[in-house]
């Protein structure tokens, strides 16, 4: 049985960069971006009004009211391309570049025109550089504003828009095959019979492996039979990037995982973490293809395959961060730990009246109870050997992708 932390490392050995290609931009969010972005052009290209009102030299409103000839008219995408003199205003709109000669604006609540319009007053000072960003003051042409490995997400289309990424390179997405073992299991449409349970975890692993990017295939349900479950298994690595399967990885006379995968030679690198739930979990090759050996039970699929398959799915589309990122809250009620294996135990986060993050740990029945289980959105970590972690006392936990914030 080998730590968590040495398990993690093990798998991000193992898996290659899968190559990269070009996508659409509208078909990019969720993809991790294979190429650093550069920037074009400087940002604002100009020097832009942040509001509707009159460009204006700041000397000439040294009195107030003031008035100014209206000398032209700037607006966003039809600026007014000329040098204002002293005692002139150009009447400008959000967004629209400031004409060379004016060196602020005057919002427009504090101006009204006179003379048929020919003439603005303003009726307050404004010092220099007032509402005006300046040309380059965000981004300068050459200036990297995304990084290779990062992942794409809606917030950073209008960067990559904005610098012309019609087309954005993208790591290839793994292709994943996905296979639930046990022979009392029947398909979601139907009806189980006596001993018989429908299968969750092909549906759990082929969502949260879609969240992580790949590719999924759900293979056909497996029954407790070695020679058909090596059939099966050999034609999903050929069709593959990832094999990963659930259940018969344990120690029982009918867990045949690990059998049909030496009968298969298969290296296997480990195949018990002391990790709770999901200490039988396994890790393996056989060819070219990596090999996931989760547990049978729902909530052991769901941590194992978030601390471990996920990450090597990451790795394969060139993310910078793999893993799942820690973070602290302050524990809800009392937990209790595990004394050999690190914990991580379903959990809902939420916000107390002070504005302090809390954890509060799921009323679950154990690793098979998936209803509690359902309503998670994170998992609180507990150090092996630690007996009870009492209420308000700061713990670590990571969030489970796609659940509520």
């Amino acid at each position: 049985m080998i730590p968590i932390s040495e398990a993690i490392q093990t798998v991000l050995r193992y898996p290659e960069r899968l190559g990269l290609e070009s996508v659409e931009l509208s078909s990019s969010v969720g993809r991790i971006l294979a190429e650093d972005v550069i920037a074009d052009t400087d940002l604002p290209p100009f020097d832009r009004a942040q509001m509707d009102g009159y460009a204006v030299r700041a000397e000439d409103l040294a009195k107030t009211p003031a008035r100014l000839r209206i000398a032209g008219e700037s607006a966003a995408g039809a600026g007014w391309h000329h040098e204002m003199k002293t005692g002139e205003a150009v009447r400008i709109m959000t967004g629209a570049p400031v004409p060379a000669g004016a060196d602020a604006v005057q919002q427009v609540e504090l101006t009204h025109e006179v003379d048929g319009a020919e003439f603005v007053e303003i009726l307050e000072s404004v010092e220099a550089g007032r509402s005006i960003v300046k040309q380059a003051a965000e981004i300068k042409a050459g200036e990297t504003v995304l990084r290779a490995g990062e992942d794409i997400n809606a917030a950073m289309i209008a960067t990559l828009a904005s610098f012309g990424y019609a087309q954005v390179k993208v790591g290839h997405r793994p292709r994943v095959a996905v296979m639930a073992t046990g022979s009392e299991l029947v398909d979601v449409h139907k009806k189980p019979g006596a001993d018989q349970i429908r299968d969750s975890n092909n549906y759990t692993i082929a969502a949260y492996a879609s969240l992580a990017g790949a590719i999924v295939q759900r293979w056909p349900l497996a029954g407790d039979d070695t020679e058909e479950l090596k059939k099966q298994i050999k034609q999903a690595v050929e069709a593959s990037d990832v094999l990963i399967t659930s259940g018969g990885v344990s120690m029982g006379v009918y867990d045949f995982m690990k059998p049909a995968l030496k009968e298969l030679g298969a290296e296997i690198f480990f195949e018990r973490v002391a990790l709770r739930p999901g200490k039988p979990t396994v890790f393996a090759r056989l060819g070219e293809t990596l090999i996931f050996g989760l547990p049978g039970n729902p909530v052991s699929v769901a941590v194992t395959f978030n601390l471990f398959a996920r990450a090597a799915l990451r790795k394969m589309q060139g993310a910078r961060q793999t893993g799942l990122t820690e973070e602290t809250a302050v524990l809800g009620r009392a937990v209790k730990g595990s004394a050999d294996r690190e914990s991580y135990l379903p959990a809902i986060l939420m916000t107390d009246e002070q504005g302090t993050l809390l954890a509060e740990p799921l009323k679950w029945g154990g690793s098979s109870d998936f209803v509690a289980f359902a309503r998670a959105t994170a998992l609180i970590i507990i150090p092996a050997g630690a007996k009870t972690i009492t209420a308000d006392a700061p713990v670590k936990f990571v969030r489970l992708p796609g659940s509520a914030p």
